[in-house]
Formats: C-alpha cells, structure tokens, sequence
C-alpha cells in the first residue's frame, strides 16, 4: 500500500473511476474520449528556442553591421543624399484641322530643364517639358494662338507648373488641352547624381481637339488677300468661310498676323515688334475688329420691308442720283441724300443688285408716297439678323458692335443733338454709327442664304448646329437672294459684283463701301455672299480694312483668284 502510494502522488477519486467505467463502451475515440494526454516534448520546446535564437541572432547582427561596422559609411549617404519631389509635364493635346492636320503639336526637348525640390533648395533633379511647334502654313496664327511655358525661379523651384494658353484655341480650349502633371521621387547622391526614381503620380495626358477649319483653305484665302492688301495700300483685312447649314467655320483669318511660334519661344524681338506695330497684327480682325458694314446690310433691310408688307418686291423707285428733303431750319438749302449713281426705275431685286442707296434712303426712313421702316424696325431687324451682339463662336474676345439709334446718338453726342430723318437714312446703308463684325455679316448672309436660321459659328469639326430663325417667310428671303445674284450675273453695267462672274462657281454676293475718316478720306471695303447661288452651301464674308478712297480694287476683285483656285483645286467645296 505504502508503494501504490508512492508511486501514485495524487491517488484519483473512487468517483472518477466508477465514473469512466460508466461511459467505457461507449466512448468516441475520434473525439479524444478515453486517450490521455501526453505533456509536451522537451525536445520540441528545446528546437523553437533553438529557432528563435537563430533569428535574434541574425538580425542582431545585421545591425550590428549597419549600425556599427558600417555605421559611418551610411551616416554619410544619410546626410549627403537627397529625396526629392519632381514633376511629371502632362502632354498638352495636338489641335487638328478638320482634315487631321497638325495643327499644334509637342516635340521632346533636347536639353532637360533643371528642376527644383519642394522646399525650394536647388535641385539635382531634372524636369522636362514637350516644346510647343505649330503648323508653318500661313494665316493661322490668330485662331490656334500661342502658349506659354512652365517656369522656374532663380533657385530652380517651379513657380508654374503648367503650359497656359494665351490666344485662340490655345486659350479658349486651355482646359481640354492641358492634361494633368505627375510627380516622382528621385534620390541623387551628394554629387548630383539620380541614383533611382520612383513615380508617385503618373500624369493624365491633355487631350487632343479636331478644329473645323480647313487649314489648306484658310491658308490660301490668307495668301491672297494679304498679298492684295499690301499691293493696294490697304491696312489690313480679315476674311471668315461659314458651312451655311451647320455653322461650322472652313477658315477664319486676319490679316496681317504675329508669329505665334515665336511668341511661344519667348522671341522678345518678335513680341515687341508685333505689340508696336501700327497695323496691329496681334488684332484678331475677324471676330474683334470692329467696321462699319456699308451696303452689305441692305439684304437685311429688303427682308425686313417685305416682311412688314411695305413694298412689294416688284414695286419700282425712281433713283435719280439723289433725294432732296426739305431743311426747316435753312429752307433755301435742302438736305441732299446721294446715291452712287442715277439707276433709273428699279424693283427691289435691281436695287440690291446695284446697290441703289436711294431705294434704300426710301425703304429705311420712307421719301414722299413711300413709307419706311423706321429707325426702330431698322433695329429690332438688324438684331434678329445677330447685330450687335456676339455669335457665341468658341474662341476669345468677340466683339458685339454698334446699331445706332437715337439712345445710342443721345450717350454719344448728347441730348442736344437730336435724332433726324438723315441718320435714319445713313443706318439703313450701313454707316453712321454702324458697327458690326465681318463673323457677324457671315452669320447674317448664312441666315439669308439657308432660308433664315441665325446659326451660332462652330470652331469644333464635331459640333452639333445650333440656330435660331428669325421668322421670315421663304419667298421674301428668296427675293434678296435672286437679288444677290443678280449683282455677280445681271447684265447691266451698274451692278456691283460682276468680277466674281467666275466659270465653274455660281456665287451671289453683295459689296460695300464703307467711308471712314474726319474727310472720308479711308474706306472699308466688304465683300459677303454665298455659293452655290442656287442651293446654298457656304457664306463668306470679307473686309479690307482703311483703304485711300477712290480706291477701286477692293475685297470682291480680291477674292477673284481664290475663287479660281478653289474651282481648280478643290471641287469638293464648289459643287
């Protein structure tokens, strides 16, 4: 008993027994029941600390190695290298013309620009950014525009960070073309060296736009009326090509122009040349430079009379040459009205294809028997035409124009000078205080030739068209139609347009002559229209800005060997 007790130091409980006999037979072996445990090997718990100590013993001693052994070394590498932040330059999108010429592009630079760390300290690392080259074609400065470059301070550090559209569509589509800049962190050693690179943020390349013009087009209109301005002593000019159903625009070009790719590359000679000039190249004369329109807005104001049922389109007016209206302030001295010429009797489709300003003296403020439309009408029509406000054309600093009316003579010279029957008739022929755009007069002209839908111009190939009718009938605007024809095909010796009587284009068109000056010593000259005159396609307009008076070469003899060329080289926009 005394070895039972000595070799069983915790004897069990005689409940325990009876207990495990009671569930013997039918104990699950699967689940443990009936086995005893076994306590844990010496020999495992000797191999784990074996391991662990194997680790610490590793670790340990790596740093023992980078902390002791080479500790000075990489306190050196500490101090002496650099992390620095540097930008990634987004990519600026490539403008194409409709036809997907380049029109603005990038080329890699050769030479990296030196860089700058966040802090602003000199940088080791270096940023580059793609160099900005445009098309050498002329006439297309004013609508691509120019950029201007990511700049540094004098320590390096990037104070601007992104290209910045400065004209045209460079600006106007800024935000699209742009993109967004990355950055990376670049190690370098004390001596300057990269030792690695790693991208933080990749860069969103801007993305590309599809212009509507047709470079090849617009290049040539350019070509040659500039060349006709400089040989007749014109200052300048601007010409604008309108798809007459959708508003989109083929070319739109001022004349004379700055070198954008100059004024890209910081050429400060180019710049200050270009900002001295007297004939103001940097002008964008085809949606910001302001004329009076002349006789081109008589189309306006015969649709407006036979849409007020005022005349009949076959009505007749006797043209003398002049209208003499009765002074109450000088009896003996009436005023006189001219016109160009004596046209004799003339209906409605005769006057605008002479340019009859006595017919229009009449129609416009009414003479005798006649009545006219009166200054008011004169304005509400000359609106619903676009007048004086923007069209709304995608590209900076339209101008809006001038219709003068008695308010606008009232802020201008006074309340003492009041309105009279002869300002009535000078608006209602295009001068006096009339201003308007040449986008403007073809927006106009587009509405008279594509049966009244006031179109907004579209710079982008794939707009969607947008317009708003003005609300007059079919035939009254078919009226002025057959009328502009007439002017390039009648043959009487007094219509205006006969030079642009070209084989293989039917164009109708419409001048004028508009006279500027304190002696009316300088003269606008304006050529409009649209072709084919039979169903309208396109619808120009031209101006050749402040030519000597007299001057009889203007914008319709201009535009003859365009339209040659256009006929010669390009059928698919004469047909």
């Amino acid at each position: 008993m005394g070895r039972l007790k000595q070799y069983y130091r915790d004897p069990l409980d005689p409940d325990d027994i009876f207990l495990d006999s009671s569930n013997l037979p039918g104990h699950d072996s699967t689940r443990l029941e009936g086995r005893v445990e076994r306590p844990v090997a010496g020999r495992a718990l000797f191999a784990v600390g074996v391991f662990f100590a194997l680790v610490l013993a590793i670790f340990g001693g790596r740093a023992f190695w980078l902390q002791v052994a080479q500790g000075t070394a990489y306190a050196d590498i500490s101090r002496n290298n650099t992390l620095e932040s540097s930008i990634i330059f987004a990519t600026r999108g490539t403008i194409f013309d409709r036809d997907g010429r380049e029109l603005a592009w990038n080329e890699l630079q050769t030479d990296p620009v030196r860089g700058a760390a966040s802090n602003g300290a000199s940088s080791s690392a270096s940023s580059t950014f793609a160099l900005r080259k445009y098309s050498t074609l002329p006439g297309l400065s004013h609508v691509v525009g120019w950029v201007r470059y990511p700049k540094q301070d004098s320590s390096g550090a990037w104070w601007r960070t992104d290209y910045s559209g400065m004209a045209g569509a460079e600006l106007e589509f800024d935000d699209v073309l742009v993109g967004t800049n990355g950055n990376s962190m670049i190690e370098s050693d004390a001596r300057g060296k990269e030792q690695r690179e790693n991208i933080v943020t990749p860069p969103v390349q801007g993305s590309d736009i599809h212009l509507s013009i047709d470079a090849g087009i617009q290049s040539k209109l350019y070509s040659i009326l500039s060349a006709h301005v400089e040989r007749q002593g014109f200052q300048g000019g601007a010409a604008v090509i309108m798809d007459s159903a959708t508003g989109q625009i083929i070319a739109l070009t001022s004349f004379p122009e700055y070198d954008n790719q100059a004024f890209t590359d910081g050429d400060s000679n180019a710049v200050s040349a270009a900002s001295q000039s007297a004939r103001t190249p940097l002008l964008d004369r085809a949606i910001q430079g302001l004329y009076a329109p002349g006789s081109i807005v008589k189309p306006i104001f015969a649709a407006a009379a036979l849409h007020e049922h005022l005349i009949s389109p076959d009505k007749t007016i006797l043209s003398t040459g002049a209208i003499s209206v009765p002074n109450p302030y000088d009896p003996e001295h009436p005023s006189l009205f001219r016109d160009w010429t004596a046209h004799g009797e003339i209906d409605m489709r005769t006057a605008i294809a002479v340019s009859s300003d006595e017919y229009f003296y009449t129609i416009g403020g009414g003479f005798g028997e006649q009545r006219g439309l009166g200054i008011a009408k004169l304005d509400h029509y000359a609106r619903l035409f676009g007048l004086s406000k923007e069209t709304g054309v995608m590209l900076p600093g339209e101008q809006d124009g001038v219709i003068p009316t008695p308010q606008w003579k009232a802020q201008v010279f006074g309340a003492d000078d009041p309105w009279r029957i002869g300002d009535t008739y000078h608006t209602a022929i295009g001068q006096y205080g009339f201003q308007i755009t040449p986008i403007q007069a073809a927006v106009f002209i587009a509405a008279i030739a594509n049966g009244g839908k006031l179109l907004t111009p579209q710079i982008i190939a794939s707009s969607t068209p947008r317009f708003v009718d003005v609300g007059i009938s079919q035939s009254d605007l078919q009226v002025v139609r057959e009328g502009m024809r007439l002017a390039v095909a009648s043959d009487r010796k007094d219509v205006t347009v006969k030079s642009l009587y070209i084989a293989g284009i039917k164009i109708a068109a419409k001048t004028g002559t508009a006279q500027i000056g304190a002696h009316n010593e300088w003269v606008n000259s304006w050529s409009v229209g649209f072709w084919p005159a039979d169903h309208p396609r396109y619808a120009y307009a031209v101006v050749l800005e402040k030519g000597k008076a007299g001057t009889l070469l203007g914008a319709a003899p201009a535009l003859v060997p365009f339209f040659e060329w256009l006929v010669e080289n390009h059928p698919e926009y004469v047909n």
